[in-house]
């Protein structure tokens, strides 16, 4: 097959200059990209935290983290246009670890508060630092010589960073009580902060545009598509995500079983990032992101429509492993199709719009059509995903970095 690491041509007249980072800056980045995904990791104990902990309603709940969200993405919806404009004036160090120190405080704040108004500005102003701060540090992966391959080490330090959290957290709660969660969030943004302060690497300078023009010429269309694209994928994820444990219980296979495949998920989780790394070389990218959104469909039918606890537990367990295997190959695609990094930059909006609107979408499903709406919901959104990823043009000449 096409090697998935070369160029995709879009008119540009010269290739741009790219970064090879040191131990110190990759250790940065990982810790980044972590502490800025943190609510991928974290959501179903930040929920459960609310309403059990604080005893908020569902709604109330659910409605916390939506606001984190919102902030992440309206913030990386501005910063990352401005990504290279603000590069040039001032370090990319300086606003990643002011921005998780931000939120450090917020979290932590959250933890404290008396009310419920409180809570709700300080979870926006913690999800508007988080998106600065998440928006640069994918950008810089975007600007490095070989994008696809950092992204996917990103992806396996977040799937290990999800084990530890997950088995300490619930643990931390249960006996110091709710405010141990924001504590401990607060503290994934502190140490970030610190690391990015020490070690967060420049990225390259672009070489045929300057970073005053960078920032104004807008993208081209195949960059919106894949962009879409991304945004299907990352709400049929979230959608079925919300709701995947409920359709477990509400099939009688139990807690414990239920418990159990979610723990699988997480070791699986592991997995697809450092396959698709492996696989760069192997592997279209154009063929894998359109071939994502399906099989993630499938999935969706098989848990929400088969009968059995096997299937459904060997679908649950291997379902955001698509979304993490494709998205390391769309974010390569990205890199390679707006070569200023604002499309890469831009990854926070990107998959924070769909989880945080996947949650309500399902939730209005579910209950004016039942679970089994959820999987053709997942077949409609994946073929309009793979309509976006087909408008990306097919390989025309290869790059050849360095893996």
């Amino acid at each position: 097959m096409d090697n998935s690491a070369g160029a995709l041509s879009t008119g540009h007249a010269s290739t741009p200059a790219r970064s090879t980072y040191r131990r110190a800056g990759l250790a940065a980045l990982m810790a980044a990209h972590c502490a800025g995904m943190v609510d991928l990791v974290a959501l179903p104990v930040w929920v459960a935290t609310l309403i059990g902990g604080l005893r908020l309603d569902a709604q109330h709940a659910g409605a916390l983290p939506t606001l984190f969200l919102a902030g992440v993405v309206a913030s990386s919806a501005v910063c990352s246009p401005l990504l290279l404009r603000l590069a040039a004036r001032l370090p990319a160090r300086a606003f990643v670890a002011a921005g998780f120190a931000l939120a450090a405080v917020a979290f932590y704040g959250a933890g404290t508060a008396s009310t419920y108004a409180a809570m709700a500005a300080l979870h926006l102003l913690a999800g508007l630092a988080v998106g600065c701060s998440l928006s640069i540090t994918h950008g810089t992966i975007g600007r490095s010589a070989n994008p696809h391959r950092l992204f996917a080490f990103a992806g396996f330090a977040l799937g290990a960073f999800s084990i530890a959290f997950l088995g300490a957290t619930p643990h931390a709660v249960a006996a110091y009580g709710a405010r141990a969660f924001f504590t401990i969030v607060a503290a994934v943004m502190a140490v970030a902060a610190l690391i990015s302060a020490l070690a967060f690497p420049a990225a390259a300078p672009k070489a045929d545009v300057a970073p005053s023009r960078a920032g104004k010429t807008p993208l081209d269309a195949p960059v919106w598509f894949a962009i879409a694209g991304v945004i299907c994928m990352a709400l049929t994820q979230a959608m079925l995500a919300s709701f995947v444990a409920r359709i477990g219980v509400e099939r009688g296979f139990g807690l414990t079983a239920v418990t159990s495949v979610l723990i699988a998920l997480g070791l699986v989780n592991l997995l697809p990032a450092p396959l698709a790394a492996l696989t760069q070389r192997r592997l279209n990218a154009r063929t894998v992101v359109l071939i994502g959104p399906f099989a993630q469909a499938a999935l969706a039918l098989t848990i929400t429509l088969g009968n059995g606890f096997t299937s459904y537990a060997a679908a649950t367990a291997v379902f955001p492993a698509v979304m993490i295997f494709c998205h390391t190959y769309a974010f390569g695609l990205l890199a390679r199709l707006d070569a200023s990094g604002r499309a890469a930059a831009a990854t926070p909006a990107m998959v924070m719009a769909g989880a945080a609107a996947g949650p309500l979408l399902g939730g209005v499903l579910v209950k004016h059509f039942g679970c089994g709406s959820l999987g053709c919901a997942a077949l409609v959104v994946g073929a309009l995903a793979c309509g976006c990823f087909a408008r990306i043009p097919r390989i025309t000449h290869t790059t050849g970095h360095a893996s």
